[in-house]
């Protein structure tokens, strides 16, 4: 397909990250210190467990912008820890532990004491959210049935887990094998309306303790849910520790949208699937965990007709298939570390590939920090 043969007639979306971080010394041992740094340092808020902390970007289209955004709190964090010999971690769990006690951040707070109480230290993980603001709700629910149906693909991309407790998870993100999902069965939602009457009812019920606790994949998301909403959530990345890796999966995620929104007719499972609502949703359930198993390497149902595919080869194919509209957005250099990691693996591939080599946890992580501010201290010269 020739980038003339695409119609393009949307510009880039606003985007925006939550990213979720653990902190702790050079050797990997993980050192709560969320409700301190979160009133020294503007821009941060607390979990309710005290071992990590999260910022946020504000919205903004250009990647070269969100890329200066992720990088400034990070390293005002990284220099205010380094007086208290303190740094960020990589990956998504309490690597090496304790994942047996819960730290609070906030001992008074009610919420904190229904999770604690609920869910223990299952929600002790750190992520990444990717957010994009659309406020079509016709596009918003048919971006969200499609996002739902591959994010699988970019949990694949993104798997930074296989430890907890300083042992070896099967599992590359045990970060999505352990959260708990809430509700345990979400539908696909149909429109707005159907969305409403789904929320209101959960919340009836108990089932949600409120408007923000719907723990899954890919949620609507705006001031006042699920009335005013005005962009989609993205919820199963793993913390990814390279801002470059990370904008680079933002930019795959970017062009399902786009090509939904130039083509709605090919790319809502809605209309473009042979199986139903409730089918797709049981089916992007199964993918998701399966890529929680083997991230690239899990065998995964297409959406469209159900047959089975490795994660790696059909992100290949999506690569390959939105080459022409990456050309026409400029986001062809900010896709590139991808080839990186189908080449080379995520993190979790990686760091096991280092422990089959004899390396332990400890070291693993080590080389990973001192990396990750090595990295920062290159990515601070876009600052000045």
């Amino acid at each position: 397909m020739s980038c003339k043969s695409i119609a393009v007639n949307h510009p880039l979306l606003l985007k925006g990250f939550e990213v979720e971080l653990f902190t702790g010394k050079p050797d990997g041992t993980v050192i709560g210190i969320a409700s301190e740094a979160a009133r020294a340092l503007t821009g941060f808020v607390t979990e309710p467990d005290q071992r990590n902390l999260e910022y946020t970007t504000p919205p903004n289209a250009s990647y070269d912008q969100q890329l200066i955004l992720l990088v400034e709190p990070r390293l005002r964090l990284r220099n205010w820890l380094s007086d208290k010999g303190l740094t960020l971690l990589p990956g998504s769990t309490l690597s090496l532990g304790n994942s047996h006690q819960f730290e609070r951040s906030n001992p008074d707070s009610s919420y904190h004491d229904i999770i604690e109480l609920n869910y223990g230290t299952r929600v002790v993980t750190a992520s990444v959210h990717i957010n994009f603001g659309l406020d079509d709700m016709d596009l918003l629910f048919a971006s969200c049935r499609l996002v739902r149906c591959e994010a699988a693909l970019l949990l694949a991309l993104s798997a930074s887990s296989p430890f907890l407790d300083g042992e070896v998870c099967n599992a590359h993100s045990q970060r999505w094998k352990q959260f708990p999902l809430t509700p345990a069965q979400v539908p696909l939602f149909i429109d707005h309306e159907n969305y409403i009457n789904w929320m209101e009812a959960q919340l009836l019920v108990g089932s949600m303790y409120n408007e923000r606790h719907l723990w899954t994949s890919v949620r609507p998301n705006g001031e006042n849910r699920p009335y005013d909403i005005n962009r989609l959530e993205l919820r199963i990345c793993d913390l990814v520790s390279d801002p470059k890796v990370l904008l680079a999966i933002t930019a795959f995620l970017e062009l399902r949208l786009l090509s939904l929104i130039n083509n709605i007719e090919q790319y809502d499972p809605l209309l473009a699937s042979k199986f139903s609502p409730t089918e797709l949703a049981i089916m992007a359930d199964i993918n998701d965990q399966a890529a929680a198993q083997y991230s690239l390497e899990a065998t995964l149902l297409n959406w469209r007709n159900g047959q089975a595919i490795v994660a790696r080869d059909l992100i290949n194919e999506v690569l390959e298939e939105m080459q022409p509209l990456a050309q026409i957005y400029g986001l062809i250099n900010v896709l590139k570390p991808l080839q990186g990691i189908l080449q080379d693996g995520n993190q979790s591939i990686r760091w096991l590939k280092d422990i089959n080599q004899g390396f332990s946890i400890s070291q693993i992580l080590s080389k990973e920090i001192a990396r990750m501010a090595q990295q920062d201290e290159t990515l601070s010269t876009i600052l000045s």
